[in-house]
């Protein structure tokens, strides 16, 4: 036979306490409870500093004054559920009296009602049933009828036996029960505080549930076990190629991806954006490498592999299938001596001909301009010549090495990948590049460029009033198998989290444009 394992004895449990207490509270020990509490028992001495002292001091019984005389304030009341009658007190039937208190080592010398929670409970302190009974230390209270929550308060004064010498006296004795009552009939002694909402055992059961929910949210947050792998996790290893600039948004997917699909051995790779080759070389990659398995009898679309470019490839690889994950936005970058943070584009188109060589010639400081741009095939090159240049290509490079150029003339150079572009820009004077907004939002160390006064957002691309932009496109080699890794994780870029880390990284999920498939702006 198989037993429950520990976290189901738990969750077990959870639900049987608060079942037991409410059955406790109500049925078993709430229906029928009668209490007291003494509210006040005080000497006259303690009562010395009180406006009322003096008649305190001067109270008389059967005509000679009160040589110690003490105050006790007893409150009565109903604290079940059920109204409680006559015939609940467990005393003879031909007995009026339903409670009586003894104060030992002290004399009754006269009680009176204070407090009625009602005021026909008043009919029952009539006659032999109230008052002080023979022997003088004895108070006899009636059988009142008490609703729930119902109860009534007596006022008695009190003289020291002669002969007893102690400070303070014993606790007064209630002598009374129910029939059903709780606890056998017992009468139920109260604090002096006011009514609580459950009784002692049915607060313990609640303090166990705490207790026990506390367990259960230990046990979820420590275990080791991994958690089910979400049903369109598949495992296997991915391996990502392409773009510089949209890698950052592209790995921390990624991850992600992997810390949810654990369970399934879903691992990719590469981890770090410096190890993305760019957009054109990306597609060579996967391009030689979908070539190199068609050689394979009964070969499909490879399932292990995708390419992610900024914009649409050439038709040269018709093999290559493109599917657009998001419209991104990017940005010009300069360097912080040239004092220029606006350009228009047609300055911009004027720099990138050699028409305008120092940055004076736009209201910055007499400094050569330098352009650093990314190698051809970059996506972000590519995007740059399409949206901002018109179609004019960039010059050709007048050194191999940034690092060589002249800080006295115009001059351009070429860097493989992003991070290194945003750094040659930060560090050479006067140096022009451009870069994907993500990349460049981090870097206080150079300037983002406004064209035409409008700075790089999403709201402004689809206004048509700031031209840089681009669509990302994921390239598979053939159409990947539905169970591949290389699907479920295009899925994934589609669904509400990957959407969430697009969004992240400024850049708009095509599923929230007006014509997803085209991924442009209306």
């Amino acid at each position: 036979m198989d037993f429950p394992g520990f976290d189901t004895m738990v969750a077990l449990f959870s639900i049987a306490i608060p079942v037991l207490a409410f059955v406790w509270e109500f049925f078993v020990g709430g229906l029928k409870r009668l209490g007291y509490r003494i509210q006040m028992d005080t000497t006259a001495t303690e009562a010395a500093q009180s406006a009322d002292a003096g008649v305190l001091r001067d109270m008389q019984q059967n005509g000679a004054p009160l040589t110690d005389p003490s105050f006790v304030l007893l409150r009565i009341e109903n604290t079940g559920w059920t109204p409680i009658v006559t015939d609940d007190y467990l005393t003879p039937n031909d007995d009026p009296v339903g409670i009586r208190v003894r104060f030992p080592h002290r004399r009754v010398a006269g009680t009176v009602v204070t407090e009625l929670s009602q005021p026909a409970l008043r009919d029952s302190f009539v006659g032999d049933s109230f008052g002080v009974e023979q022997g003088d230390g004895v108070i006899k209270l009636p059988k009142v009828k008490l609703n729930p929550r119902a109860h009534y308060k007596v006022l008695a004064v009190l003289e020291r036996e002669p002969g007893y010498e102690a400070e303070t006296f014993p606790d007064p004795e209630v002598v009374a029960g129910l029939v059903g009552g709780r606890g056998g009939g017992r009468i139920r002694l109260r604090k002096t505080e006011g009514h609580v909402f459950a009784s002692k055992p049915a607060q313990a059961f609640m303090a166990l549930v705490v207790l026990v929910s506390i367990t259960q949210a230990f046990l979820t947050f420590t275990r080791d076990e991994p958690r089910p792998a979400p049903l369109d996790c598949a495992g296997g290893t991915l391996r990502l190629h392409g773009s510089t600039a949209f890698a950052p948004v592209v790995l921390e997917a990624a991850k992600q991806y992997q810390e949810t699909c654990e369970a399934k051995g879903a691992k990719i790779v590469p981890t770090d954006a410096g190890d993305f080759e760019g957009s054109g070389d990306g597609l060579e990659a996967l391009n030689a490498a979908g070539g190199d398995k068609a050689k394979l009898p009964g070969s499909k679309g490879l399932g292990d592999r995708l390419t992610f470019s900024d914009g649409r490839a050439d038709d040269k690889r018709p093999r290559l299938l493109p599917r657009p994950v998001a419209l991104s936005l990017f940005t010009l970058v300069v360097n912080k001596d040239t004092d220029v943070e606006k350009l228009t584009r047609q300055q911009v188109k004027d720099i990138y001909a050699g028409k305008i060589t120092n940055w004076s010639k736009v209201g910055g400081n007499d400094v050569p301009i330098h352009l650093v741009s990314r190698r051809g095939g970059s996506g972000t090159r590519i995007t740059l010549v399409q949206r901002v240049l018109d179609g004019r290509q960039v010059p050709l490079p007048t050194v191999d090495d940034c690092t060589a150029l002249d800080s006295d003339k115009y001059g351009r150079c070429e860097v493989g990948d992003t991070g290194t572009l945003l750094d040659k820009v930060a560090t050479i004077p006067g140096a022009l590049g451009h870069s994907e907004v993500g990349r460049a939002d981090g870097r206080n160390d150079l300037f983002q460029v406004l064209i035409d006064g409008q700075e790089a957002t999403l709201e402004g691309v689809e206004q048509g009033t700031y031209p840089f932009w681009q669509t990302e496109y994921a390239y598979t080699y053939g159409e990947p198998p539905a169970d591949s890794i290389a699907a479920a994780f295009l899925r994934y870029l589609a669904n509400e989290v990957g959407k969430d880390v697009l969004r992240s990284h400024g850049n708009r999920p095509c599923s929230e444009l007006e014509k997803p498939l085209l991924c442009e702006p209306t």
